[in-house]
């Protein structure tokens, strides 16, 4: 009887992907990239491993948005305190620090462990085409 292999966190190998954001829908990169961070997309995905790649997002100041969700939608904020519930618009939020945007949709796709936040933490993403990160990729071909 075979029995389905489990990876190990010492056996992983992690790569770096790279995600181009100009004119793509919003959403459907969030989802892609929760899917890396993960590790869905590999042969050996284990679901208490964290078997996912480094993902960066460049031009994240260009992607479109469906719908009226630009306008309507808001993200909220509380610090616990009574009355400290503040409100951000998502066009405000796209405008001024498109990075923060990313990460909060990305956090929510991903388990709500300290796995989910060490996943997060491999997720780099600029508002425009240069970024830091060209020694790993050039490196991984």
């Amino acid at each position: 009887m075979k029995f389905t292999q489990m990876a190990k966190a010492s056996e992983i190998t992690r790569g770096w992907v790279v995600i181009d954001a100009k004119d793509q829908v919003f959403g459907r990169i969030i989802t892609q990239v929760a899917s890396i961070l993960r590790g869905k997309n590999k042969p050996y995905f284990t679901p208490h491993v964290d078997c996912g790649d480094n993902v960066i997002i460049i031009n994240a100041s260009k992607a479109k948005f469906t719908g009226v969700k630009l306008e309507d939608k808001n993200y909220y904020t509380h610090s616990g305190y009574f009355g400290s519930t503040k409100t951000h618009k998502m066009s405000d939020m796209f405008a001024n620090n498109p990075e923060k945007l990313y990460k909060l949709a990305t956090r929510g796709m991903l388990p709500k462990t300290k796995l989910g936040k060490v996943m997060l933490k491999k997720l780099k993403v600029y508002a425009d085409e240069q970024h830091p990160h060209t020694a790993q990729i050039k490196g991984q071909n």
